[in-house]
């Protein structure tokens, strides 16, 4: 009797470790807080809530009429530097050495001055990090922003890719595995969907002594939440 009591509870272990129950939230697979780095007056707002947009698209741009002025007055002065250096390349071997170092000196710091006065213009400019939706939106023509007092004026999520973020006992620390099948429900619909364990955290949480992981989604809501099993026999 005791043989068999052993055996069934050994088999009720084995049915609980390949279902191991985990809740999960709902997130965008990526997202970002956007923010200007240049301080100035928003000139223009190109998009809106819920706009749909593509990688390196313009959101919004500030008034930067004296930095594009200054741009085009150093890619002059790098035109004619670089004329001059060609020049002299030419008769490199007729003339004295500081003359020519002097020339190629004047031109890699007209290069340098296109450079940054680049860079400068191109912080007045806000371009999506990736394709993605507005989520929210703190701007409008007229605002005053300040490069040094960074703050967000656009939040973005990618546009159909999910990611499950998944929490269950740690002491399924050791079996829980990259590969392995989950399978859940989303609450408030009744279809049972699959998915694939893509990422382990490595640690628990002290507060609920819990474990987080990740499965890769699409379409889902942002911020809905639901349960499965993973099955850890069954990748």
């Amino acid at each position: 009797m005791k043989k068999i009591f052993l055996t069934l509870l050994t088999l009720v272990s084995l049915s609980h470790a390949e279902n191991i129950y985990a809740t999960f939230n709902v997130a965008a697979q990526k997202s970002a807080n956007l923010a200007f780095t240049a301080s100035g007056i928003v000139q223009k707002v190109h998009v809106d809530i819920g706009s749909v947009v593509k990688e390196n698209q313009i959101l919004a741009s500030l008034d930067n009429a004296d930095i594009k002025a200054m741009l085009q007055k150093t890619k002059i002065v790098l035109k004619f530097a670089s004329r001059e250096l060609e020049r002299q390349k030419k008769i490199k071997n007729l003339i004295d050495a500081s003359k020519y170092d002097k020339v190629l000196s004047n031109y890699e710091n007209a290069k340098a001055s296109v450079a940054y006065q680049q860079a400068l213009y191109e912080k007045t400019i806000l371009k999506a990090p990736f394709e993605g939706i507005i989520y929210d939106k703190e701007i409008e023509i007229g605002d005053a922003v300040s490069g040094m007092m960074l703050k967000t004026v656009f939040k973005i999520q990618s546009l159909h890719a999910r990611k499950l973020i998944l929490e269950f006992d740690q002491k399924y620390h050791h079996i829980v595995k990259v590969g392995q099948t989950f399978e859940y429900k989303v609450d408030g619909d009744d279809k049972t969907y699959t998915g694939v364990i893509s990422k382990v955290y490595p640690y628990a949480n002290f507060d609920n002594r819990k474990i987080k992981a990740e499965v890769k989604a699409k379409d889902f809501t942002v911020g809905l939440f639901g349960d499965g099993y993973i099955l850890v026999d069954g990748k």
